[in-house]
């Protein structure tokens, strides 16, 4: 994984190489065993390397191609390495010595950011073009590696992280608060403005093309629906593990044959853990899989909806394998308000749920502790792999095929996943005004999707930047409206939250490599183009995952229909924190941005009458997991923000 950055002077009145080394030595957190840079005097290109892959000892970016002159800084693995320099006629021999971003200067040389059809893996990129003056930036489709910039009057300016870019002295640190109030609104990150004013971010999927006149941004991936050309059950599940199995392999790559995996009780990370585990286990290799636990005596409150401790299940799985050392973490002694100041330089960006930074903290600690790089995730399985098709009802009513539709009713009716009532409503609510949908669910279900439950912002700022108008203007509402299209609801899911900070941050943070196969390209194009019905056969959720995974998964996981919960006895060291609470509520109370943003005598209120029972309760959980963390997560982040350039 690398860090870039750049800027071009339109004018050429400042030393580009100069500040282009200030943007790299900034980022030496995400870099730190090689460094180089390019300039042509206008045009400064660089990047800092941590050497991760086989090929990376063959890196020696900025690469400038001989024919072209082209220069390109990229943050890439490339996991369709074979097949692309096959496309690109390059011998194997050849290319076992290329590395993945002389591959991408191949890529582009040939087809220019149509490259972006053809890469398959994590990346963020720069190519300059000498010739045609043109600067050409983009990211892979679900921005697993970030990048940023800046422009201004006579000169453009990128790096992989923000600070990169605070580097230079007329860049100020300024929080963007309207992006923040969209945050704490629970909005997908939608558009190019990042958490700071002024800097913006090439979005997942997206190239941006820069020339001295224009900006230019357009997505290079714009998924097609296409009507599949099976019908059969057993077709599915074989494309299935085809495209998992390869999914997995190919984020393989330079782990040393060790390589660390989240493993819960649910069924992305155990298809993750289980099949990194059937790939190694031929050539003598090992999966370390970690799971969160409660503290050793925590009474867990009995609950239908969710499974509070997902160590047994977890241990099940891990059973099956025998190249799988199964670990538990449990790690009640943390405060989610622990190292705030630590995350704020690590991720630049608000952390969504401390609670679970507990638990990953923990395990990236133990990663790095076992000297291990590479860490396996699912994160965004419920988009690919286990997504559970119960958007089915919905689009069969709107087709009129209201026969297969009373059939997977009565169904589900009958194996007692839902009520009649609770049926029509899964299929009708995307329909029903706002109002009625609302009724119901207090009514029946005793939710609330009222925002100010989950969310601290502040009333006025609400009404001051008409969030909930913003809202409709993405299809959505602070209800979370149900979908009626099963592809549309997982696109969206795709792009609700940028992960690539994140991910630079833990390498930062840890030397660990966070990778996800349920976010490879081919398995998503996959997942997307299997029909509804596949998901949700015979009104049975996640079917296609449950049947695909019945070689590698055991059977009460694969039956297990609670939702786990991470870090179920959270309340304990927040309890514990609430010193730390108060002593952040009353820097808060002195930062205008948090002033402008938080509901800061609400989140008091909570702290001072801290609840001593009924933590499990959802109301409860909303209120202070929800609201008061994330609300501290904003204001801290506004704080800090708001210190200038030091």
């Amino acid at each position: 994984m690398t860090a870039i950055g750049g800027i071009w002077d339109f004018h050429g009145d400042r030393d580009v190489a100069q500040a282009c080394a200030r943007i790299l030595a900034a980022q030496l957190v995400y870099g730190r065993h090689a460094e180089d840079h390019w300039s042509d005097g206008t045009v400064a290109l660089g990047r800092r390397l941590t050497n991760l892959l086989p090929e990376d000892i063959y890196d020696n970016q900025p690469i400038v191609g001989k024919a072209s002159g082209f220069v390109v800084v990229s943050d890439l693995r490339i996991d369709n390495r074979d097949e692309l320099a096959s496309e690109l006629s390059i011998a194997r021999p050849r290319a076992s010595t290329m590395c993945d971003a002389a591959l991408l200067l191949a890529a582009f040389e040939r087809w220019d950011d149509q490259c972006c059809d053809r890469l398959v893996g994590d990346y963020a990129f720069a190519i300059w073009e000498p010739r045609t003056r043109r600067l050409v930036l983009a990211r892979d489709i679900v921005g697993s590696r970030p990048l940023h910039y800046y422009r201004e009057k006579g000169s453009f300016v990128f790096a992989s992280m923000p600070k990169g870019l605070h580097a230079l002295a007329e860049i100020p640190r300024v929080a963007d608060e309207e992006r923040l109030a969209e945050f704490l609104a629970l909005l997908p990150e939608y558009g190019s403005q990042s958490f700071f004013k002024g800097i913006e971010r090439v979005e997942p999927g997206h190239v941006v093309t820069v020339t001295e006149s224009e900006l230019r941004v357009h997505r290079h991936w714009n998924w097609q629906r296409y009507a599949s050309s099976s019908s059969k059950t057993e077709e599915y599940v074989d494309a299935f593990r085809h495209h998992l199995d390869r999914a997995v392999e190919s984020r393989l790559r330079g782990s040393g044959g060790q390589v660390a995996t989240h493993l819960s009780a649910g069924l992305d990370s155990s298809a993750v853990a289980t099949t990194a585990a059937r790939l190694l286990a031929p050539s003598g290799g090992k999966v370390i899989a970690f799971t969160a636990v409660p503290r050793v005596g925590y009474q867990v409150p009995a609950q239908n909806r969710w499974l509070s401790d997902e160590g047994p299940l977890a241990a099940a799985t891990a059973s099956m394998h025998s190249n799988i050392e199964h670990v538990l973490i449990r790690a009640s002694e943390r405060s989610p308000v622990d190292m705030l100041d630590r995350k704020f330089f690590l991720y630049e960006r608000p952390v969504l749920n401390l609670c679970n930074g507990v638990w990953t903290d923990a395990i990236n600690d133990e990663i790095r502790a076992r000297g291990l790089t590479v860490l396996l995730t699912g994160h965004l399985g419920n988009a690919s792999i286990s997504y559970n098709g119960r958007e089915l009802l919905s689009e069969l009513v709107r087709s009129g095929n209201w026969v297969r539709w009373g059939r997977i009713v009565t169904a589900i009716v009958r194996a007692r996943q839902t009520r009649v009532r609770g049926a029509l409503m899964l299929t009708f609510a995307p329909w029903l005004p706002n109002v009625m949908r609302r009724f119901f669910l207090r009514t029946f279900q005793g939710q609330s999707h009222d925002l100010r439950r989950y969310s601290a912002i502040n009333p006025s700022r609400l009404a001051e930047l008409n969030l909930k108008a913003r809202t409709r203007s993405h299809g959505l509402d602070f209800g979370y409206r149900p979908w009626k299209d099963g592809v549309a609801m997982r696109l969206w899911m795709l792009e609700r939250v940028d992960a690539g900070n994140y991910n630079k941050g833990v390498l930062a943070g840890w030397g660990v490599d966070v990778r996800d196969p349920t976010a490879d390209r081919r398995l998503i194009e996959f997942c997307l183009s299997v029909p509804t019905e596949q998901f949700f056969r015979d009104g049975v959720p996640r079917a296609l995952a449950r049947a695909a995974l019945a070689d590698r998964v055991p059977i009460q996981v694969l039956n297990e229909r609670r939702r786990g919960l991470q870090a179920v006895d959270w309340h304990e060291s927040l309890t514990a924190a609430r010193r730390q609470l108060v002593e952040e509520l009353t820097r808060l109370e002195q930062t205008p941005g948090a002033i402008r943003a938080l509901d800061l005598a609400r989140m008091r209120r909570l702290v001072e009458n801290w609840p001593e029972e009924g933590w499990e309760k959802s109301e409860v959980v909303d209120q202070y997991r929800s609201a008061l963390l994330r609300g501290i997560s904003v204001g801290h982040f506004l704080r800090r923000a708001s210190g200038g350039n030091g």
